[in-house]
């Protein structure tokens, strides 16, 4: 079967094709033909995500504040979710009124410091959140299926080696 799959092309082996005479050494197909594939892959998992939240009345900003809000645990400080959110702070308290209007996230003085506002997701805002990540994650498994556990293993761990790359990279920058 591994074999059969292997004779079998997607777009990215035509796309290959079509450039490799017009950039004779130039183009190296297997270079081309993972980040191509990289490339569709994402834009292929971002459109699925887009889909998935709009099915389910559920913006990319409002899952993506939710999201962070879930990572801090108990409760956040607006600061700490737009920090992390890397935006201004008075666009999160924009998205934290409308999730609060929807019933998803509470604001509440901090015990610690008067002039502060904890943000803490509420039982319909984490459910709500659960359930973007339980959708989105069945494409994930459902692509990566293709895969065997001990090739989707080596796939993650070639994947980090290049992100180290890029990481080293922007770091020099």
């Amino acid at each position: 079967m591994q074999e059969r799959e292997q004779e079998q092309q997607d777009r990215t082996d035509a796309h290959i094709a079509r450039w490799s005479p017009l950039l004779p050494g130039r183009l190296d197909p297997d270079v081309e033909g993972a980040v191509t594939r990289m490339q569709k892959l994402v834009k292929h998992l971002r459109r699925f995500e887009e889909q998935f939240l709009a099915a389910h009345d559920l913006q990319k900003h409002e899952f993506e504040t939710l999201h962070v809000l879930a990572g801090h645990g108990d409760a956040a400080s607006p600061s700490a979710i737009a920090a992390e959110l890397d935006i201004a702070p008075a666009s999160v308290t924009g998205r934290l009124t409308g999730l609060e209007r929807r019933g998803f996230v509470r604001r509440t003085p901090s015990p610690d410091d008067r002039r502060r506002v904890d943000v803490e997701l509420t039982d319909s805002g984490r459910r709500t959140w659960l359930g973007a990540i339980d959708g989105m994650g069945r494409e994930e498994q459902r692509l990566l299926g293709a895969l065997d556990a001990g090739e989707r293993r080596s796939l993650a761990g070639m994947l980090r080696r290049v992100m180290l790359e890029a990481e080293r990279s922007a770091a020099k920058r």
